[in-house]
């Protein structure tokens, strides 16, 4: 005994091709909210942050680093002026040519003097520098983690641009198939669910399930139930709640 071929099922009216553009405005809507919100561009802001952190750490200790340095540079001067005048002080007194007593004793003075500035200077040179050496390991370290987080920031950029190609595939393959459904829905019946749709959070038609509206989750009147449902299959009604678009 042959089979008898099934009937092939009616196409859908209007209103059930205005729940299938529901469903594609929906996930679209989905698509984006994901777009938006990708971990990449957390992570990435969570960087950017702290690599904007350690450019002004740097650049403080940097300062600090830089007023140390013209200090020692100073300092190596002073030395170097020190001891050449005691250098100085030293030929003249071996040379023979100062003879009076007085003189020399005024020299000798002067070199001992300049040799307690010297040392006086040298302590204060080995001050600056151990104050220095921490400075310089912190710029360091701060260089190496800013290093660190560049890579990382490459590579959250790179995930980020994958999966925004990906989402974007996925959006415009959705967006192709919405503008088919919204071109199979009547010109007027479309403008009302765009309508209803911009003020109601992204929904403009519903299912009417039991006796509750599935757009705003809130149960109708009976007697408000009773009219939907004896209105033609065609008639367009909407929920006396949140004014989406009813599908019986």
């Amino acid at each position: 005994m042959s089979e008898v071929p099934a009937e092939p099922a009616p196409p859908d009216g209007p209103l059930q091709q205005l729940l299938h553009l529901q469903e594609d405005d929906t996930a679209l809507a989905q698509l984006r909210h994901r777009l938006d919100t990708l971990p990449e561009r957390g992570a990435l802001a969570s960087v950017g942050t702290r690599l904007r952190e350690l450019e002004e750490q740097a650049v403080q200790l940097e300062r600090r680093a830089g007023e140390l340095a013209g200090a020692q540079a100073e300092l190596e001067r002073q030395i170097e002026a020190a001891r050449a005048r005691r250098e100085q002080l030293d030929r003249q007194m071996r040379s023979g040519q100062v003879t009076a007593a007085r003189d020399l004793t005024a020299m000798d003075e002067e070199v001992r003097h300049l040799a307690g500035r010297v040392a006086s200077l040298e302590d204060r040179e080995l001050e600056v520098m151990e104050e220095a050496d921490p400075i310089h390991r912190q710029l360091r370290e701060v260089a190496e983690t800013a290093r660190g987080l560049r890579e990382e920031s490459d590579r959250l950029h790179q995930a980020l641009a994958a999966a925004e190609a990906t989402l974007g595939d996925e959006m415009s393959s959705l967006e192709r198939r919405r503008a088919e459904q919204a071109g199979e829905v009547p010109a007027a019946l479309l403008s009302q669910y765009e309508r209803i749709r911009a003020a109601g959070d992204g929904v403009g038609v519903a299912r009417l399930v039991g006796s509750s509206c599935s757009g705003c989750h809130l149960t109708l009147p009976s007697m408000e139930v009773d009219r939907i449902r004896r209105a033609a299959p065609d008639a367009v009604v909407t929920c006396d709640q949140c004014g989406r678009i009813l599908v019986r």
